[in-house]
């Protein structure tokens, strides 16, 4: 999350910078539209699965291996290159939200594992790759996604915050009977307090930053069922391919502006105030 004094500077010319800026592979000032952005993508997780697998016939599993080749080739040009390309970052996000989706659908549908059980599975496998990244590395600040190995615990946890947000909301909206639009509710003001204990607790950046994280995934994966199902099972009746197109309309827009402006990026007069695991995530 941002400081407030770092949110309301108005856009820069960039400016030179430090060396740590320069190889982390991942947004360095975390703004609004990061987050606008991740919700989406959670969304187009969600509903883009659900076409390719249902509405164009191709299947749960024929669905899960393209869409798993085409991360895993997208991750690789990701890990390749030597600097923060928002196009090539956001990409790997939505891809990443898609498989996580794939991942928890093919336990649920292919192999009958219930919710609850999926649920406690990922969410360990979580804590697991915290641990052993906070182990290896000291920092859970993703201002020190600037080594391969750093990144790789960065996307592993990234993948199992997908797969975990998808089968806590699906628990949600659908084991508990709550609704797409009252779970969308529910995740909406865990994540509003969440942003309290940061802003007025002043919780660790990097603590809230994850837990946030976390939160948003089942946030855009019920707020995509609400738009896409239909009317008959709680949802606006949008569909699956309407909802995806809207929203990777939205994230391109938003992606081009952040190319243009730089605004997920270390601008004048913003100081290298970075601190490891106070620093702002």
């Amino acid at each position: 999350m941002q400081n407030a004094a770092t949110a309301a500077r108005p856009s820069a010319q960039p400016l030179a910078q430090p060396d740590w800026a320069l190889a982390v592979k991942v947004p360095v000032v975390i703004t609004l539209y990061f987050w606008l952005i991740k919700i989406m993508a959670t969304t187009v997780g969600e509903t883009a699965a659900d076409y390719l697998a249902v509405d164009l016939h191709l299947g749960l599993v024929a669905t899960s291996v393209v869409m798993t080749v085409l991360f895993v080739a997208v991750l690789t040009a990701q890990m390749r290159a030597r600097r923060y390309v928002p196009w090539l970052y956001w990409l790997t996000v939505t891809l990443i939200s898609v498989v996580g989706t794939l991942v928890t659908d093919n336990l649920t549908d292919q192999l009958g594992v219930p919710l609850p059980v999926s649920t406690a599975l990922f969410a360990a496998a979580l804590m697991a790759t915290f641990m052993f990244w906070w182990f290896s590395e000291r920092s859970l600040s993703i201002h020190s996604i600037a080594t391969p190995r750093r990144e790789a615990f960065y996307w592993a946890a990234i993948l199992f915050t997908f797969a975990l947000g998808t089968a806590g909301g699906d628990l949600a909206a659908e084991r508990l009977q709550l609704g797409y639009a009252m779970s969308a509710v529910l995740f909406g003001g865990a994540i509003a307090l969440t942003a309290a204990a940061y802003y007025l607790f002043k919780v660790s950046a990097v603590t809230t930053f994850w837990v946030a994280y976390i939160l948003t995934r089942p946030l855009g994966a019920t707020l995509g069922d609400w738009l896409s199902k239909p009317g008959a099972e709680g949802g606006l009746g949008l569909g699956t391919m309407g909802t995806s197109a809207l929203f990777l309309l939205a994230i391109l827009a938003l992606v081009i502006y952040l190319t243009a402006t730089r605004r997920d990026q270390l601008q004048e007069g913003q100081q290298d105030d970075r601190q490891e695991e106070s620093s702002l995530a």
